[in-house]
């Protein structure tokens, strides 16, 4: 608790010191604002492994393809969302709009033009979402969205929403599943930070041209049996001593 204690501090820290220092970068290139944006990712998690003792560990990194794709993430924690940007090309974020009115996030946010989305405009926001999302493909970015739009415990019966389909049929290209077991050292509504090595898995593409229907069901078949052998994989780093409460058991 006290090491997870320090890095919270050292973290928020570390993060103001890069939006106030780098608040000049607004004013660049987008690229130079993406570079800032990395490095920020980059210190946390070195500050994460420095403090706490927790690593990273990337697999599959091979089933990228060349050109841009659409990255389909599990989403367990706000690691998630800081971690993931320096593996994948100029990474456009689908984000949901009222982010954008945070000072300074927000501000960045739009700069980096991520995708924010009203979730509130339903139909509208879906096709203006796609719209986006076309101009930064187009751009040679992966754009990368969590599917079940926000973070789920790990262990948590899946629950996809529509956005993952819309782009899916939108953008005519790969669809690249990912799982990870973040939630399982950094948990969702809780400070502490466990020692052990976080694992995100980079799986086989999903091609363009499929089903609706057959997209969702292999996309959720793919990140969620990965995910939750990622998840007892950390159970047995952590020992049976140290099995959190807050984890539920897997869905039947």
């Amino acid at each position: 608790m006290v090491r997870s204690l320090i890095f919270v501090v050292v973290f928020y820290i570390n993060t103001a010191v890069f939006l106030l220092f780098g608040s000049p970068l607004l004013f660049g290139p987008r690229s130079w604002a993406m570079a800032g944006l990395r490095a920020h990712a980059r210190a946390s998690l070195w500050w994460l492994r420095f403090i706490v003792g927790t690593r990273m560990e990337v697999r599959g990194v091979e089933n990228l393809p060349e050109g841009s794709a659409l990255i389909a993430a599990k989403h367990q924690s706000a690691w998630d969302t800081f971690a993931l940007i320096p593996l994948f090309r100029d990474p456009a974020m689908v984000m949901k709009a009222e982010l954008g009115g945070i000072p300074f996030y927000g501000w960045f946010a739009r700069k980096f033009e991520h995708i924010l989305v009203r979730r509130e405009k339903a139909a509208a926001a879906l096709r203006q979402m796609n719209s986006d999302a076309r101009d930064r493909a187009s751009q040679n970015r992966d754009i990368v969205i969590f599917p079940e739009g926000t973070r789920r415990p790990p262990g948590a019966p899946p629950d996809y929403k529509s956005g993952v389909l819309a782009l899916y049929d939108g953008l005519e290209r790969p669809c690249v599943p990912v799982a990870l077991n973040s939630g399982m050292f950094w948990a969702r509504k809780s400070l502490v930070r466990r020692p052990g090595t976080i694992v995100v898995e980079i799986l086989e593409p999903i091609p363009p041209g499929l089903p609706r229907a057959d997209f969702r069901n292999l996309l959720i078949e793919r990140i969620e049996t990965a995910t939750e052998k990622l998840r007892l994989e950390a159970l047995e780093e952590f020992g049976e001593s140290q099995i959190v409460s807050q984890v539920p058991p897997p869905p039947a």
